[in-house]
């Protein structure tokens, strides 16, 4: 059998590299630990990014996908199938309460396969609502995101972000779709003001994170997502939150705005949807925005998006979501995390800690110095998390982490940061 040294050389040989991974092979996974070819065990403290809320191989999420798989697993858009009614129906059932539909027209869903998906999506919707329902003229709608943003590597969405090097790699992606403007994250005056500067009448939305997520675990200011509210609802612009990483429960509340009880107007799902095993995302607004009269036949599609074998993924893990009551779970666990993390941070570490910061088990500790030589250390002791931008490591364990296991972590985080 191939050892976890064979499996890296072959991908650095046949695999482009546009990834800088951690050098440990995963061969398979149960619960929070997962395992490399020579049997060592790991605590996972990444979730594919918040993919593996649930924990890997979930049982239920794995029997609803080999029970499908028995079925039907793609029959394209061309025809209907008999599970996308009843998963986008749950969909809007469970979201529907979140969104901000002030006409009552009722909660629909575009279902689509990635997170980088479900972005574009949800520009294009937000576009043709704006010149068909806002009446802007056509050729000029708007857009404003955030500095720091991270919703995907398509060539328009790398073309608004401010990542440099690792996005918009020097203009060797470029040129980039006209369109977007960018402010400060977390800034709800200079958004007002950047909408009274273009002009209320061609900006059709505002998208952003609740929470940053790739930026190092950015908090806003507490009341930055409720003035964000009133500025789109005073302006008819859009709020379209990109809850990719942040929705079902990772934060401490089922979607990262309940934290101030704000109702979006569009939401963007994906990554926990899929329960990790299978790529499942969506759209998520209200018919007055996404209905047959902005969103035609032909207008947008995805040969595999809301397909049998997602669906029925996706209905499992909303289940296990509610059921298991992740959210509150992580909260619980995400505070007592935080807690000991921020005593760690105290003591004399290896290299300075500038902050622990995050909300529910999406945490961050950032350093003075670049931290990528602390994770390989964590690695090497059975931890797997990951830096960004050299100097934070973020800690995102599946949401079914015990408080026992994070205490295993805690002892282990402490032996690689501090000096003994």
């Amino acid at each position: 059998m191939p050892s976890s040294k064979d499996y890296i050389e072959m991908d650095n040989e046949y695999c482009a590299h546009n990834y800088h991974p951690i050098p440990v092979v995963i061969s398979r996974a149960e619960g929070v630990w997962v395992y490399d070819p020579e049997d060592k065990k790991y605590l996972d403290c990444l979730s594919a990014y918040s993919s593996q809320n649930t924990g890997h191989c979930h049982p239920e999420i794995i029997k609803a996908l080999k029970e499908q798989a028995d079925k039907v697993t793609l029959s394209s858009r061309a025809f209907h199938n008999d599970m996308m009614g009843p998963f986008l129906k749950k969909l809007c059932e469970v979201v529907g309460t979140h969104i901000n539909d002030p006409k009552n027209s009722g909660i629909m869903a575009l279902p689509m396969n990635t997170g980088t998906e479900a972005v574009s999506t949800g520009l294009k919707v937000a576009r043709a609502w704006g010149y068909i329902k806002k009446k802007i003229p056509k050729g000029e709608a708007k857009i404003i995101v955030c500095r720091d943003n991270f919703h995907g590597r398509t060539i328009t969405i790398v073309g608004f972000s401010t990542d440099i090097s690792a996005a918009r790699y020097y203009g060797n992606f470029g040129p980039y779709t006209p369109g977007f403007i960018t402010i400060p994250y977390g800034d709800a005056e200079e958004l007002e003001n950047t909408i009274l500067e273009i002009g209320p009448e061609t900006i059709a939305s505002f998208l952003f994170e609740p929470l940053q997520g790739e930026a190092g675990v950015k908090v806003p200011p507490e009341g930055f997502l409720k003035e964000v509210r009133e500025i789109c609802s005073k302006y008819n612009v859009l709020m379209m939150v990109d809850e990719i990483q942040t929705g079902l429960g990772r934060t401490g509340e089922l979607f990262a705005c309940d934290h101030e009880n704000v109702k979006p107007d569009i939401m963007l799902l994906g990554k926990a949807l899929g329960g990790g095993v299978y790529p499942v995302s969506a759209v998520v607004t209200n018919r007055d925005i996404i209905g047959p009269d902005v969103i035609k036949p032909g207008t947008h599609g995805s040969t595999f998006g809301g397909n049998p074998l997602a669906s029925a993924v996706g209905m499992k893990s909303l289940d296990v979501h509610l059921r298991e009551n992740l959210p509150e779970r992580a909260k619980e666990m995400g505070d007592y995390f935080m807690k000991r993390l921020k005593e760690i941070a105290e003591k004399r570490t290896k290299i300075p800690v500038k902050e622990v910061r995050g909300k529910g088990l999406l945490i961050a500790i950032e350093f003075e110095e670049n931290a990528r030589h602390i994770v390989e250390e964590l690695k090497n002791n059975g931890i797997l998390a990951k830096d960004t931008h050299a100097t934070i490591i973020r800690f995102a364990p599946p949401l079914i982490i015990t408080k026992e296991e994070i205490d295993w972590a805690v002892d282990i985080i402490e032996k690689v940061l501090v000096k003994q």
